[in-house]
């Protein structure tokens, strides 16, 4: 692991410390759950807006066969 110092205000302190106590487990510990959530939140989000900008991209166009000719041959008489 790399140590990485972060800037919290008090609240945020005090209510992680909080949490901390409670749970029995290291803030450190809380705070690495929260940044890995927080990256997998950015990754599905940025997933998504890649799948909605390519959703279509190849609705107007008439050089490709449609879909039933393509499976004309795959389906089996």
């Amino acid at each position: 692991m790399i140590r990485t110092q972060i800037y919290l205000t008090a609240p945020q302190r005090d209510r992680l410390a909080a949490i901390s106590r409670a749970g029995g487990r290291p803030q450190s510990e809380l705070v690495r759950e929260a940044i890995d959530r927080y990256l997998e939140q950015q990754a599905n989000a940025t997933r998504g807006t890649v799948l909605s900008a390519a959703a279509g991209i190849w609705k107007d166009r008439d050089d490709l066969p449609s879909l039933r000719t393509l499976r004309q041959g795959w389906d089996r008489s």
